[in-house]
């Protein structure tokens, strides 16, 4: 007797707030499996921009004290709450979600000491929506031993799986090659976004618009050795970066170089290309490549990728291009709800597989 299986449907709200300091991505994601198939549809998305005063507080995280970073932890959390009820109003999305799962904006991030942490507090998120929340992705998985990044693998192996491999371009750049025998492996390359809009705002851009600055000028050779010799690339797999690496570590390195901005960002977009590669060809990457983040829409950074060897470079349309991270979000999210494995220690280095996420429920009168 052939029994047909229910589809189950979940409609969920992906929460992602960067590295690169874009906004807060907001994305309504419908989530339909059916005998473990899973297919997705992004019906709504937005990015709210960061004002000045948030722009400031996540810029300067790492320099508050306790009481001043819970305060702030607090106080994102129900500013996101209160975008989340914004775009719901906006969408006639009313009880129409049954479930928010948030990233959060990375604050600290030391795989060594088992720690990540990220801003606004899931707690605050489910008070002012009245919806269940999903956060804290990250500290289960540490806490077995793994690095707590890469997470979105798990996302690209149920949503993706026509592609061998997925290139996310934000803040920072990350990579998930399946292999052969069907394990995933994935890892932090370099910081992207987030230094090259740095180099960007200290001429009051946002960022190199589709990289026309960079490809306007001159790559430093005597820098690029610099940068290529940091001790990070010699890390094998699995590893993660934090935002520290971007701002503390490579941006001085341009800054003090006495170049032209148009040098600085041609060097550090080639030498963001130049790592791609390198992570792709050393890890036997080939065919189908999916590039997402707002660097996709870097012109000239996806022209130097195109050269890579036994790749198809392939940038989807915009809405998965940026919001993929949010949609990740969100099927992880739905993965905790479900109590099924959501962290992949095939990608992260963890003793096992983990079912992670902090759970709140939200108004429950």
């Amino acid at each position: 007797m052939n029994r047909t299986l229910p589809t189950m449907v979940y409609r969920t709200i992906g929460l992602m707030s960067g590295s690169s300091l874009d906004g807060l991505d907001i994305a309504y994601c419908v989530l339909e499996e059916n005998g473990g198939n899973w297919q997705y549809n992004i019906e709504h998305a937005t990015c709210v921009h960061f004002n000045e005063h948030w722009k400031n507080i996540l810029t300067n995280i790492t320099s508050l004290d306790v009481p001043n970073y819970m305060q702030q932890h607090a106080a994102f959390g129900r500013w996101m709450g209160e975008q989340v009820n914004e775009f719901i109003a906006q969408n006639n999305l009313q009880f129409k979600v049954h479930l928010i799962a948030s990233h959060g904006h990375t604050a600290y991030h030391f795989p060594a000491q088992n720690t990540s942490v990220q801003l606004g507090c899931g707690a605050n998120i489910a008070a002012v929506t009245g919806i269940p929340v999903v956060n804290d992705l990250r500290n289960m998985d540490m806490a077995f031993g793994g690095q707590g990044a890469p997470i979105v693998p798990i996302s690209e192996q149920l949503l993706f799986k026509d592609y061998n491999c997925f290139l996310n371009i934000g803040g920072i750049s990350n990579v998930s090659i399946k292999q052969s025998n069907g394990s995933i492996i994935a890892f932090d390359i370099c910081a992207a976004n987030r230094v090259l809009n740095a180099l960007a705002n200290t001429i009051n851009l946002p960022y190199d618009a589709e990289g026309k600055l960079a490809k306007s000028g001159t790559v430093n050779d005597t820098i690029m050795q610099q940068l290529n010799a940091l001790d990070y690339y010699n890390i094998p797999a699995p590893k993660s970066l934090g935002n520290e690496f971007g701002l503390e570590t490579v941006l001085p390195i341009l800054q003090n170089a006495d170049l032209k901005l148009e040098d600085q960002l041609a060097t550090y977009t080639k030498h963001v290309a130049h790592q791609i590669q390198l992570a792709l060809q050393k890890n036997n990457a080939s065919g189908k490549l999916l590039v997402t983040g707002g660097g996709a829409f870097n012109t000239y950074l996806i022209e130097l990728l195109q050269a890579t060897e036994n790749i198809e470079i392939i940038v989807p349309d915009a809405d998965t291009v940026m919001y993929k991270e949010s949609l990740a979000m969100a099927i992880i999210g739905v993965l905790r709800w479900r109590e099924e494995p959501n962290v992949l220690a095939s990608v992260t280095g963890a003793t096992c597989n983990s079912i992670g996420g902090a759970l709140y429920l939200g108004n429950t009168i």
